[in-house]
């Protein structure tokens, strides 16, 4: 089968890279030519470190690298089985590519959306044959991160999602199927890493670097909520949160930060800025973390109930299975423990008793505990036996 990807991006180019690996003639299609020259040669640097590691052979990288077609015209995906956008975030400019997709392929080819916030049955309605939307939401960079959330839209026909999770499982790829809503699972469940952080440090309990430290020391996560805030750009990341926010109809559990946003209108992106919650052009001023065990502690148990407490509400709204939020936690954004095996471990009564206190102190709904959280501490249940 021939696989269309469109968007010569890092996404786009790390997907087509896979469905390269994988055998497949792909075409990959951006409408600017010096987007696709760049990730050409990106490529070829790429598939060169894999040939000097000893990862693929030198023959094997010709093959993956002659098994990509490189072009500025979306009528070469013709005859591609699938297709995969990886564009801009924009519903509206989503909406018209799909539009124009379905006057060029075939009545039986997919249309995949790479989407990671955008509603798949909003993307599918622009389509007359609607049945053949499904979202593929990959991470980046591609060809390392094993998960890919796989949504079907109230439209999807159960033979395409079939013949989508059969194709990106024999990809080698982690894929968990979630119901269409804001955020999918990963970008939904961890949003409390993020806006728990700044609210700890807003409220003055700590800077930047101690809640940092506190998650990757004693939580064991590979980054902090700062640090990935400026890996991932503060202003990427805030546009999310305020998508999934708004998505969500305001629920306060997913209320963006002034915090972020002052960070975000300053221009203070992180990495690509070279100044977000830490500086990187000079990390001398990057003031050190306040190693208070006890401090740490809290902290990390502070947002990790936090996250127990999405997952659990993800659980009970049948966003997706138990195993499936836990392997996407664990392979989509590395968490070192899925958060409902996490959550067996801490003692349900405990994580309940945790929520229940915040929300007494606070008064605030994004402190609620899920229904299924006190069910299940009254019923004596486990998510795991």
């Amino acid at each position: 089968m021939n696989v269309g990807v469109l968007g010569g991006g890092t996404m786009g180019l790390g997907i087509a890279q896979v469905s390269a690996q994988n055998g497949h003639k792909t075409i990959l299609v951006d409408i600017n030519k010096e987007v696709l020259d760049k990730s050409k040669t990106k490529l070829e640097k790429i598939m060169a470190r894999l040939v000097e590691k000893g990862k693929i052979l030198q023959d094997e990288s010709i093959a993956i690298q002659s098994n990509i077609v490189y072009s500025t015209n979306m009528q070469d995906f013709k005859d591609c089985g699938i297709v995969i956008e990886a564009i801009v975030e924009d519903f509206n400019i989503k909406s018209e590519v799909f539009s124009k997709l379905e006057s060029i392929v075939s009545k039986d080819c997919i249309l995949a959306s790479n989407t990671s916030s955008l509603s798949i049955a909003s993307i599918g309605s622009s389509l007359k044959i609607s049945n053949r939307i499904i979202g593929i939401h990959f991470f980046n960079p591609v060809p390392l991160m094993a998960l890919v959330e796989i949504i079907p839209s109230i439209q999807t026909s159960d033979l395409i999602l079939k013949n989508v999770k059969s194709l990106i499982d024999g990809w080698g790829k982690v894929a968990v199927v979630c119901k269409d809503t804001p955020g999918f699972i990963v970008n939904r469940v961890a949003r409390p890493f993020y806006g728990e952080a700044i609210r700890i440090y807003e409220e003055g309990i700590a800077d930047f670097a101690t809640i940092d430290w506190a998650m990757t020391e004693l939580g064991g996560f590979r980054m902090g909520p700062f640090t990935l805030m400026d890996y991932i750009g503060n202003d990427v990341n805030y546009t999310v949160t305020e998508t999934v926010f708004s998505a969500f109809y305001f629920d306060p559990r997913y209320k963006p930060s002034f915090t972020q946003k002052r960070y975000k209108e300053a221009g203070f992106f992180g990495r690509k800025s070279g100044k977000g919650f830490f500086d990187y052009n000079d990390e001398t001023l990057n003031v050190p973390p306040n190693k208070n065990r006890e401090l740490g502690e809290q902290i990390f148990e502070r947002i990790l109930v936090m996250l127990i407490n999405e997952a659990i509400d993800a659980l009970f709204l049948n966003i997706a299975s138990k195993e499936a939020i836990d392997l996407a936690m664990t392979k989509g954004v590395n968490y070192p423990k899925g958060l409902l095996m996490w959550a067996d471990e801490l003692g349900l009564d405990n994580v309940l008793s945790k929520l229940e206190s915040m929300f007494n102190e606070y008064g605030e709904d994004r402190y609620r505990p899920s229904p299924l959280l006190k069910r299940m501490v009254k019923s004596g249940t486990k998510f795991f036996r």
